[in-house]
């Protein structure tokens, strides 16, 4: 017997045995211990399930445990109506907000109480508070970050008139406001002047994350009323974070006077921030230059600095949130640095730690408090005064130094915005003790409401300065064109499908128009390097178009609803053909990508054969079932997807004609001969063709303007070494799904292959 082979095997039933042996020893001597030291072992009384389920219910109430199903409920609910906003146009941020006010006494609190009382006990709210606070801090950094300081400097002239007015005109409403209210909604022992400031600055404040967002989203990121909107709420955030502090000063000191202190110190610290900590980060930052990762020691930095940054303010007597929002402000400028430090960031931030703000938020808001009338009127005239504060203060201003009116309107709706910067500043009021329950609910209330009316003011302005000529229909000035959109996701890919575009149009010079469309998550992108992120995509499509010697449009759109857009812009855009390209894309997780998505396994040779030899089945869902193809019903145009292996022109074309409803492939066949002289072989699978006196017309014509470049193939058995010599197969939808169903042994050998569908 070989006892080598069996060695490890001995060896590890060797060592369990004796150290278990061991270990038992140690144990029964060490019970002995117990009488000399008179200890008494503990007996529990009841039965061994009673006393598991008293263990149970202890370790449920831990605070550890309770945080961390605290935290998975949150999460879950937040996403859950994130989701739900985002299908019906609106920024996530709002279902987010309206999570937090589904969990707390507002309806789950009200109709659940005891549930409520299980995962929200008031003992552990500190907890959920303090962690909602770090979520804070780290949101304030990338806030910070996403401010473009260059942008300011350049482009500050009619922003800044703009920003400023749209600060003191709801400034200015909101202390005339809280004369009305003071009496009735503030805390006992609070100060007018307190209360008073507090309110103004929740009428003033913009929310510039949500706006920015909302920019990218209806693809307004490169006009010129863009740049202003982005460069109006960056310059109001920083306004108004300074005018915050100084509030958070007074109303801590008691009196103006009493707050000089903390106002000079909190002007010394800026400026320290500025001249000192500013060169450094700088020094630091340039050690980067040119890599694609940041060393631990020196995310410790930059950590370290934001720590430092936010325990100084709140130190002060400014809040944290201030120093963390400034740390982000002075990080270096270099704007790929910024994006691969706020990835490390966000994720954490913005997923994990965010949403437990919102629930905090919603468990402070007590809406059943507003349970008469004349409370819900107190709210309407709050909402009201916000909205023509902001709104009409920006619009009129905006107006005033020469902006058109629909420019100005929505200037306005987009500056109304408030979202989550008004949620921090309403809890910070709360916190001080300056606001009490009743107004705070009215504040949160006013918040949702004026974001929420964002996209549908928007829409309305629009719709009352509708123009002939849309951003995404382009306005074409002779019908005549062939046009093809090409839709990607990535740089390579925009390139792949350039090329099949050159090769359907090449020679038809000025009678043909090809656009290049890219459509980004918009969570994958910051309003600070927007520009970046579409130049780096579009940068293979371009360099592609120069060695084509092909004029392109570029088309670039930030989008949380890709599926929608995507055959919003294809139907209104009067196009011939959409190309897209098959496999892992941004269309994963959509209609459309689960549509697509099962050919990134088709296309993996072994897999396939071992599938057909009866190893495996992938083809258990069809691809073209009636709930996937609702993507393609949509689209009103032909629809063209490539499977992609290597392609780099369509010199050899390989149409397989399985049905008569597969003749309208020919025309595109037709197309690569006259524009790409390219040699094309048609299989006539069905027998079909020869006994079509109009297909066979078609062939005729073809050869009589191009002869020798079209072969018609009967033969009912296709080679692999045929397929493979093969440039590109075109084939229908249809036929597609036919190959899929049967497991043709095609389908491991097939070349590129444009997968054409007719509407």
């Amino acid at each position: 017997m070989n006892l080598g082979k069996y060695k490890n095997l001995i060896f590890y039933i060797t060592t369990i045995t004796v150290f278990s042996c061991l270990m038992y020893y140690f144990i029964i001597e060490g019970q002995t211990l117990e009488v000399k030291e008179n200890i008494v072992a503990k007996t529990s009384s009841g039965s061994t399930w009673e006393n598991f389920l008293e263990s149970f219910k202890t370790n449920l109430h831990h605070p550890l445990a309770l945080l961390l199903a605290q935290i998975v409920t949150i999460i879950m609910t937040a996403r859950l109506f994130g989701w739900i906003c985002m299908k019906i146009k609106q920024p996530t941020v709002i279902g987010e907000m309206i999570a937090g006010i589904v969990l707390g006494p507002s309806l789950v609190g009200m109709y659940f109480p005891e549930f409520s009382a299980f995962l929200f006990p008031k003992e552990s709210l500190g907890n959920l508070q303090f962690l909602s606070q770090i979520g804070l801090i780290l949101f304030m950094y990338i806030v910070g970050m996403e401010l473009d300081l260059s942008v300011l400097r350049k482009k500050a002239h009619d922003a800044v008139v703009i920003s400023h007015a749209s600060i003191i005109i709801p400034f200015a409403l909101g202390i005339g406001l809280s004369y009305f209210v003071y009496q009735e909604f503030a805390p006992e022992g609070i100060q007018f002047t307190s209360f008073a400031l507090f309110i103004a600055i929740s009428m003033s404040i913009t929310a510039f994350p949500v706006l920015a967002r909302i920019v990218q989203e209806r693809n307004l990121q490169k006009t010129k009323l863009g740049t202003i909107v982005i460069t109006c709420a960056a310059a109001d955030d920083i306004t108004a974070w300074c005018i915050l502090a100084a509030v958070i000063a007074i109303v801590k000191a008691g009196s103006f006077a009493s707050s000089i202190y903390v106002i000079i110190m909190a002007i010394a610290y800026v400026f320290l921030m500025i001249k000192i900590v500013r060169p450094f980060l700088k020094r630091i930052g340039d050690l980067q230059a040119g890599k694609n990762t940041i060393s631990k020691p020196m995310v410790a930095i930059f950590f370290l600095t934001l720590i430092l940054s936010a325990y100084a303010t709140e130190v002060i007597g400014i809040h944290a949130l201030f120093g963390a929002f400034m740390a982000g402000a002075i990080m270096p400028e270099n704007t790929k640095f910024r994006t691969l430090f706020i990835d490390k960031v966000e994720d954490v931030a913005l997923v994990l730690l965010l949403p437990l703000f919102f629930v905090f938020t919603g468990l402070r808001t007590q809406i059943g408090l507003l349970n008469d009338s004349h409370l819900w009127m107190t709210a309407g005239f709050i909402i009201l005064t916000a909205v023509l504060g902001k709104f009409a203060g920006s619009a009129l201003t905006a107006r005033f130094v020469g902006i058109n009116w629909k420019e100005s309107l929505t200037i306005g709706a987009l500056m109304n915005t408030r979202g989550l910067m008004e949620l921090i500043v309403l809890n910070i009021g709360y916190d001080l003790g300056v606001l009490s329950p009743e107004i705070f609910a009215m504040l949160v209330i006013m918040a949702l409401f004026t974001t929420f009316m964002t996209g549908p003011a928007l829409d309305f302005i629009n719709f009352i300065f509708k123009s002939k000529k849309n951003q995404d229909e382009p306005l074409h000035e002779n019908d005549s064109k062939y046009r093809v959109l090409l839709s990607f996701d990535k740089p390579e890919s925009g390139s792949t499908l350039l090329k099949l575009a050159h090769n359907f149009t090449h020679k038809m010079n000025g009678n043909k128009s090809i656009t290049a469309m890219n459509i980004a998550p918009v969570d994958e992108m910051h309003a600070y390097d927007i520009n970046e992120y579409e130049d780096s995509q579009f940068q293979n499509v371009i360099e592609t178009s120069h060695d084509l010697n092909l004029e392109v449009t570029t088309l670039f759109k930030a989008s949380t609803d890709i599926e929608s857009d995507l055959t919003s812009i294809t139907n209104k855009g009067h196009y011939d053909l959409l190309l897209i390209m098959l496999g892992k894309s941004m269309y994963e997780g959509s209609l459309l990508g689960r549509l697509l998505g099962f050919t990134t396994k088709i296309i993996n040779p072994e897999k396939l054969l071992n599938t057909v030899k009866g190893k495996g089945n992938i083809f258990n869902n069809s691809p073209f079932d009636d709930f996937t193809l609702q993507i393609l019903d949509k689209t009103n145009i032909p629809v063209g997807i490539l499977v992609e292996k290597d392609f780099k022109a369509a010199d050899k074309v390989f149409v397989p004609i399985f049905n008569l409803s597969d003749f309208y492939l020919l025309e595109y066949a037709k197309r690569l001969i006259n524009n790409n002289n390219s040699q094309i072989i048609i299989l006539d699978a069905a027998g079909q063709i020869r006994n079509n006196i109009e297909v066979k017309e078609l062939i005729r014509s073809i050869e009589q303007v191009a002869p020798n470049h079209i072969t018609l193939y009967n033969e009912k058995k296709i080679e692999k070494e045929f397929l493979n010599a093969q440039d590109l197969m075109l084939i229908s939808s249809k036929s597609w799904k036919n190959l899929i169903d049967t497991k043709s042994l095609w389908l491991s050998d097939i070349p590129s292959t444009l997968i054409i569908s007719n509407p």
